[in-house]
């Protein structure tokens, strides 16, 4: 039996094949778009020069990039745990090294990207130094206020911060004064809103931040060397390994310069 259109319905029912295909392209197109969408999960203390890193890589013609900030502890979990980094730039070789262990950071793709150094900042842009020596009197120069720091056991600024305490002999008496925040840009917003007058951050945070001031350095004797690894994931995606060969090019690390961390790669 053959079946006769009229043109109306003919031409409605190509119309509507054509919607149907437009559709589906527009899924696979924005399918492809997602795909292709690099993920990175990074430390806090990098997010002033990460967005500007980002910004000049897509500008250049670069895929899509996106950044999770947080501490390296949470992050490190969150990667355990399934979530879909391609990338993992942590503020320590010990949660890189944990997530290499369990092989989740594909071979051959770990290198030393930053170093850093740790100092005491204060609230407001013109605090008095101080020199951090044993003999420093800290828990006296806070008084009643609070020292703020990223998690002392876990997140890699805290665990630098109370290293570089003990080692002077002044965590005991300043413990008990203690704000512990969840990222180190975290604990160095509580000394800028003037909620902690004291804080312990590197001092790529502190030149963050215009509403405080470096008061002291920590002695690099006083705490392990800071070192930012960074590697992709065991489960990175396309476009993943591209964008981390620029995070370790020249022009990445006249930025990463500028925002005063020392670059390990060249």
């Amino acid at each position: 039996m053959t079946i006769h259109l009229c043109r109306s319905t003919a031409g409605r029912l190509r119309g509507a094949a054509l919607a149907v295909t437009a559709v589906a392209a527009l899924f696979l197109s924005s399918f492809a778009a997602q795909a292709q969408e690099v993920t990175v999960f990074a430390a806090a203390s990098l997010q002033t020069a990460l967005q500007q890193i980002v910004a000049d890589y897509q500008a250049g013609g670069g895929g899509s990039v996106v950044v999770s900030y947080a501490g390296s502890a949470a992050l490190a979990r969150q990667i355990e745990q399934g979530a879909p980094a391609d990338i993992f730039i942590s503020a320590s070789t010990d949660w890189m090294d944990k997530l290499d262990e369990a092989g989740l950071i594909r071979s051959g793709t770990r290198v030393d990207l930053l170093g850093n150094t740790l100092v005491l900042v204060a609230h407001g842009s013109d605090a008095p130094k101080v020199a951090l020596t044993p003999e420093l009197d800290l828990s006296g120069l806070i008084g009643s206020g609070q020292l703020a720091m990223a998690l002392v056991d876990s997140v890699p600024a805290g665990v630098y911060g109370k290293a570089a305490l003990t080692s002077l002999g002044l965590w005991a008496s300043v413990e008990p004064k203690v704000a512990q925040s969840d990222n180190v840009r975290a604990a160095l917003a509580l000394v800028a809103t003037g909620e902690a007058p004291f804080g312990i951050v590197y001092s790529t945070d502190a030149a963050a931040d215009e509403k405080v001031s470096i008061v002291g350095t920590f002695p690099q004797g006083s705490h392990a060397p800071i070192v930012f690894p960074a590697a992709l994931t065991a489960s990175a995606r396309d476009g993943a390994e591209a964008f981390l060969d620029y995070v370790k090019g020249e022009k990445a690390a006249a930025v990463f310069k500028a925002e005063g961390f020392t670059v390990l790669t060249q």
